[in-house]
């Protein structure tokens, strides 16, 4: 079995392949690129302080490098209400 068949691939059950290895890694590339500060954090910083002078750029960027992150921790929790409530 190859390490692709075993992030990317759940062949032991019928169920979906989770989707957290997926997202962790476009969560780490798009998501904290460029790296030398990670670009989000800039943008989280400058949210928080009132958005004062955000151009629409500004919150297009906030936008395409917060949405693997969304994405990332909405799949750790969908996974652990799969764990914590299972389907009868």
């Amino acid at each position: 079995m190859t390490f692709f068949e075993i992030v990317f691939m759940n062949t032991k059950t019928e169920e979906k392949p989770s989707l957290i290895p997926r997202f962790l890694i476009f969560s780490l590339t798009l998501g904290l690129a460029p790296w030398s500060p990670p670009h989000i954090i800039g943008k989280v910083k400058w949210l928080m302080g009132g958005a004062a002078g955000m151009q629409p750029m500004d919150w297009f960027d906030l936008v395409l490098h917060g949405t693997p992150w969304v994405l990332l921790f909405g799949a750790i929790l969908w996974e652990a209400k799969k764990k914590l409530f299972p389907a009868k």
